[in-house]
């Protein structure tokens, strides 16, 4: 197992089948994980991510094995080496609230089960399932209605405890991290008022309690990420979890406006470092749908720049259209948008620094003039770490905008500034005394967005002493 992760890692979600299908239609020969061309490694690579998660890669049914098509165990010891080779950590699903109606719990451990009887099978087939003789809930949340391929873990069971830790025991050996389908449902308050009294005697430890710190024994620094909605984020957080999907961040993005991205930025820096910011998953409507034009461009600097983790899916840097079904193989051709593959590639290789992975972040504030209220359509934040320095500007509007973005380092008036676009080829030369007391004018048109590499300048007094050469500049 590679070392302690950085405090802001970017990931790589891959759709494992989907991918490897793309990969052996291109190359015309069978391809499973133990024989991905080094090349298609190399591309993830060069974007600098610190975990590749391979989503779907446990058999369809049974218990958590590497589906034998592509390429079992075996395969995914090998796909792991090859990522390893490349300083990058590999990431695994593990789905905590349910299993296949097939898996070998339900023979030999019905007890794990939230369980139901005939006349619940009989009167409500869609909650209740009869599998040889016993009856079984079929998995759900409290909002929607149960689903109907697989079947309710009873949480609150001190023996289904016990197996999962020893499930996630085996996982842990396979990967370095895993992301926890729907997290929140394994709450006691949330799993009580599910099930009621079906569920038995409410545990006093929380079922992460008991399952993150027996883990971290033998793995200290296993990643646990935590799909989590309904405002339990921080609860999660608190019970261990690294970091927890902020689901709040992406919705403001598609459909808020910029002081509500601007409030939630604006929680305490702990939390926001425990987040994981993304604008596409497999869950969510790819981003070139969502985010329609250049306000695509402004939500994915956003995700990408904040604190916490960054999450970016296969297929979203090329601009995909359409989102495969979890249980498809396959995906229909689309060209692929070669001005956004331009952009990521920009905005990955400037994210790809120890000042974005390591840094100390912080929220700015704009203001702006009597007549003009446009200023508060950006939203800004900076990062530090020792002698480098960036801002991040954001028009999250579909209007230009023009205002002052306040710093918040002390010794911005010692020095004049160099500052450097990394998306826009550009560099401008700032006084430091004027940032500090009028802020740095910043004027943007719609969605569009600054990203600012920022170097002392030499002064004239001295660049015509010789004291600064250029290569400092």
């Amino acid at each position: 197992m590679m070392s302690k992760w950085p405090l802001h890692p970017a990931i790589y979600e891959i759709n494992t089948w989907v991918w490897l299908s793309a990969i052996d239609a291109r190359i015309g020969h069978g391809v499973d994980l133990s024989s991905v061309p080094a090349a298609e490694w190399d591309a993830i690579a060069k974007f600098g991510f610190e975990a590749v998660w391979l989503m779907g890669v446990w058999e369809r049914s049974a218990a958590y094995v590497v589906d034998p098509n592509l390429g079992g165990a075996e395969g995914l010891a090998a796909a792991r080496r090859e990522l390893a080779r490349r300083g990058i950590r590999l990431i695994l699903d593990f789905v905590p609230n349910h299993v296949a109606p097939d898996h070998p719990w339900v023979f030999e451990h019905p007890e794990y089960f939230i369980r139901g009887g005939p006349d619940d099978a009989r009167d409500d087939p869609a909650t209740f399932a009869a599998i040889e003789g016993q009856v079984y809930a079929r998995g759900r949340d409290p909002y929607f209605p149960a689903w109907p391929d697989v079947l309710q873990l009873n949480a609150f069971d001190p023996g289904l405890r016990r197996a999962a830790i020893q499930t996630v025991l085996s996982i842990a050996g396979q990967c370095d991290g895993i992301r926890n389908d729907m997290a929140m449902l394994l709450l006691n308050a949330i799993f009580e008022s599910t099930w009621g009294r079906r569920a038995g005697q409410r545990p006093e430890a929380e079922y992460w309690t008991e399952l993150i710190p027996a883990v971290r024994e033998s793995h200290p620094h296993f990643l646990f990420i935590a799909e989590a909605y309904w405002d339990r984020e921080w609860e999660l957080q608190q019970l261990g979890f690294d970091y927890c999907y902020d689901k709040r961040l992406y919705d403001r993005l598609e459909l808020g406006d910029p002081e509500s991205v601007r409030l939630h930025l604006s929680a305490d820096p702990a939390y926001q470092a425990k987040l994981l910011r993304f604008i596409e998953n497999h869950d969510e409507p790819r981003a070139m749908v969502a985010f329609s034009g250049y306000k695509h461009e402004a939500a994915a600097l956003t995700s990408a720049t904040l604190p916490g983790a960054r999450l970016f899916y296969e297929g979203q840097f090329q601009g995909r259209t359409v989102r495969p079904a979890v249980f498809l193989g396959r995906r229909p051709e689309e060209c692929p948008n070669q001005e956004l593959e331009r952009f990521y590639e920009g905005l990955l290789g400037a994210i790809d620094d120890p000042l974005f992975h390591e840094g100390n972040w912080s929220m700015c504030r704009c203001t702006g003039w009597p007549d003009n209220p446009s200023f508060e359509s950006l939203v800004a934040w900076c990062w530090e770490h020792g002698e480098d320095r960036a801002i991040v500007v954001v028009n999250l509007t579909g209007a230009p905008a023009q205002g002052r973005v306040h710093l918040p380092w002390s010794d911005l008036q010692e020095n004049a500034w160099r500052l450097r676009d990394c998306l826009a080829d550009a560099v401008f030369d700032r006084d430091g005394v004027d940032m500090a007391q009028q802020g740095l004018y910043v004027g943007l048109e719609p969605w569009k967005c600054h990203l600012f590499r920022c170097a002392r300048a030499a002064t004239a007094a001295e660049a015509s002493a010789g004291l600064m050469s250029p290569a400092q500049v």
